[in-house]
C-alpha cells in the first residue's frame, strides 16, 4: 500500500504532493513500482508530543475533499487495476470518495470518530481499515499506559471491527496503529505481537515506514535518525511483521519495500499477492 498525502503537513512528504497532477503522477509511479493499493491522505493525523509538537492542525471537510476527491477520481480512471484507499475519519468524506472510485475506506480512529462511516461502507460494498489509537485528530497523543499493549488494542480492535459488522461491512482490515499513542518499546511489542492480532481471525495492515520509533531505534531517543534515514529500519521492522502474519504493507517507499518482500516471501515459499 502506496503512501500518497495531498496534505501540506504531513510529517514526512507534506507538500510534496499537494498538487493533484503531481499526486497523481505520484500514483503512477507507485503503480509501476508494485504497489497494489494507493491510500489518499488529505488530513495529516501527525500526533502531539515531542517530536511534532502539537500535533496535526484539523482542516474542514470542505477542505479535505478538495484535496482528495480529484486525485481519487484520476487514480481510478488511469489506475483501474489499483485498489484506491482514502485514510479519513470523516463520515461525510467516506461517502463522497466511495461513489467516486474509492474501494477501502482508512479509518484511524477505527470509527471513534464517526460510527457512520461503517453505514456508507456497507453500503458501497466496499472494504474498512479500522487502526488503532486514542484521542482524536489534534489532539492524539504520542504514548499512552498499557498493561499489555498487544492484548488492549487487539481488543479494541475487535470491538470496532464487531460494531463494523452489525452496519453490514464484510471486509474489515485491522492496523495496530503503530506511533499512535504508543512507546517506542510498545511500538516493537506490537510489531513482535502481530501474530496475536491475526489470531483475531481478520487481515493485518501495518504501517511502520518511516516512524519515529524507528529513528529512535537507528538513533536514541534524544537524536533520533531523520526521516530521510529511516529506510533499512522501517525495512527490517516491516518484515518482521509480515513473517508474524501482516497482509497489508503501508509504506512511503514502496520501490524498496516491494523489492524486499519479494525476497522475504519467495525465500519463505510464498507469493506478494
Amino acid at each position: 500500500m502506496g503512501i500518497l498525502n495531498v496534505t501540506p503537513d504531513s510529517f514526512s512528504d507534506g507538500g510534496r504532493f499537494l498538487d493533484p497532477g503531481r499526486a497523481v503522477d505520484r500514483a503512477l509511479q507507485m503503480a509501476a513500482e508494485g504497489a497494489l493499493f494507493i491510500d489518499v491522505g488529505g488530513a495529516s493525523s501527525r500526533p502531539t508530543g515531542v517530536t511534532y509538537g502539537a500535533g496535526a492542525e484539523p482542516v474542514a471537510a470542505e477542505v479535505e475533499l478538495e484535496r482528495v476527491l480529484p486525485v481519487v477520481q484520476a487514480i481510478a480512471r488511469q489506475l483501474p487495476e489499483v485498489i484506491i484507499s482514502v485514510d479519513t475519519f470523516r463520515a461525510d468524506v467516506a461517502e463522497a470518495v466511495l461513489g467516486e472510485g474509492a474501494q477501502l475506506i482508512n479509518d484511524i480512529t477505527a470509527l471513534r470518530h464517526s460510527p457512520a462511516i461503517a453505514c456508507h461502507v456497507a453500503r458501497a460494498g466496499a472494504g474498512l481499515a479500522l487502526m488503532h489509537s486514542r484521542g482524536f485528530v489534534g489532539a492524539m497523543p504520542a504514548e499512552a499506559s498499557y498493561r499489555d499493549v498487544v492484548a488492549e488494542v487487539t481488543a479494541a480492535l475487535v470491538h470496532a471491527a464487531g460494531q463494523a459488522r452489525a452496519k453490514g461491512v464484510q471486509s474489515i482490515v485491522l492496523d495496530p496503529g503503530f506511533g499512535f499513542g504508543k512507546s517506542v518499546e510498545d511500538n516493537f511489542r506490537l510489531v513482535e505481537g502481530v501474530d496475536r492480532l491475526t489470531s483475531a481471525g481478520y487481515p493485518v495492515l501495518v504501517g511502520i515506514s518511516r516512524k519515529t520509533s524507528i529513528g529512535v531505534a537507528l538513533g536514541s531517543a534524544d537524536t533520533p535518525a531523520p526521516v530521510s534515514e529511516r529506510l533499512f529500519g522501517s525495512l527490517g521492522a516491516t518484515a518482521v511483521a509480515v513473517m508474524r502474519g501482516a497482509s497489508i504493507v503501508r509504506t512511503h517507499d514502496v520501490a524498496q519495500t516491494s523489492q524486499m518482500l519479494r525476497g522475504l516471501l519467495a525465500s519463505a515459499g510464498r507469493s506478494i499477492v
